[in-house]
């Protein structure tokens, strides 16, 4: 394919990804896979014939086009293209890239700015999901400044706030999909949750570390990584997630007592690389399972009191704080996140030739 393709490279939290229309793709999904290893050069450990980061994390891929729903405006679905291997997985959400899908949606057309703020609503086609997008457009346009501040960026940008409703169960069918807050795998307690994010939650002193390793550290360890992969592996079908071989999900999410006065400190392998930070919606599924009795964070987390709970989520470069909403019945009913995103470079990327996988 000699012709290049609208494409907009964002960051979007603390992700980076190549935006397309859903129409500038090939319509056959093994078509457009292909065509997106080749735009971000995989499988190659640098991915030095693409535009991947050569991280799972700058890698990834949201295509968007116009919602045919009365609750919508537009659909995005979400592709996480493999570094290494030759492999394109809609398997998950990400709440990080999706920061990005409202002012993507207004700069390429599909939504009409407001004065102020634009709200726009996103149907999450991997999970069957909607967020509310509240993007800032003074002048009916799309702003990139502004003062927020978020742990793993530097510098500040513009807010984008993200609303989540109904997020429980999106992947595995139920918030707790084996109907049990605690299961025990492989002889190491876990908590199985997804809520908006398929997890499974482990202490990390049961993990045989202290759950504040650096990201190196973590990846170095070859016997931890051994023993997330087991649990993890077993943990699939118990998710109604099948064989999750080839898939990535769930995460796997190590905790411990907080040390910067936030509700609790995580270390997630995303499944097989440890994440700089976390995921937004890991953080979501985490946070919710520390408002639950008998989870494995029980001793561990620090809970403030009221309906609506900030919970800050210690990773390994900052932290990210979840709001959630609990009527007195005490289900969670909606999580808000504060994230934001940033236009990095618009115009055509040229795949090399490729092959249909």
């Amino acid at each position: 394919m000699s012709d290049g393709i609208p494409c907009m490279w964002m960051r979007g939290g603390t992700s980076k990804g190549a935006y397309f229309l859903a129409a500038d793709l090939p319509a056959d999904p093994e078509q457009r896979d292909a065509l997106l290893l080749s735009i971000m050069g995989s499988p190659d450990a640098r991915q030095i014939d693409g535009i991947g980061g050569a991280d799972p994390l700058t890698s990834k891929v949201a295509v968007v086009k116009p919602s045919q729903r009365d609750d919508a405006d537009v659909d995005y679905l979400f592709l996480q293209v493999f570094v290494d291997q030759a492999l394109v997985t809609d398997a998950q959400n990400c709440g990080n890239i999706l920061a990005g899908i409202g002012p993507f949606a207004i700069e390429r057309g599909l939504v009409e700015a407001a004065e102020g703020t634009t709200s726009v609503r996103i149907f999450m086609q991997n999970t069957g999901q909607t967020a509310i997008a509240r993007v800032q457009t003074p002048a009916k346009q799309v702003t990139y400044q502004g003062a927020a501040k978020i742990d793993g960026v530097p510098g500040t940008s513009a807010p984008v706030a993200v609303q989540f409703n109904d997020i429980a169960g999106s992947s595995c069918g139920a918030l707790l999909p084996t109907g049990s807050v605690k299961d025990c795998i492989d002889g190491v307690d876990v908590t199985l949750i997804d809520n908006g994010m398929p997890v499974v939650i482990m202490r990390a002193k049961d993990m045989g570390i202290t759950g504040r390793e650096s990201r190196e550290e973590l990846e170095a360890n070859e016997s931890l990584r051994h023993k997330l992969e087991s649990i993890r592996l077993q943990a699939g079908p118990k998710m109604n997630l099948g064989d999750v071989t080839k898939k990535s999900v769930p995460k796997m999410t190590m905790i411990t007592e907080p040390t910067q006065g936030g509700a609790i400190t995580t270390r997630t392998f995303i499944p097989h690389r440890c994440h700089a930070s976390i995921g937004v919606l890991g953080a979501v599924s985490v946070a919710t399972a520390l408002v639950l009795p008998g989870s494995v964070s029980e001793g561990l987390a620090e809970i403030p009191s009221g309906e609506s709970k900030s919970l800050s989520v210690e990773h390994p470069i900052g932290e990210m704080t979840v709001i959630l909403t609990l009527p007195e019945q005490g289900e969670v009913m909606s999580a808000a996140i504060l994230r934001t995103a940033r236009k990095l470079f618009d115009g055509a990327v040229f795949p090399h030739q490729y092959q249909q996988i």
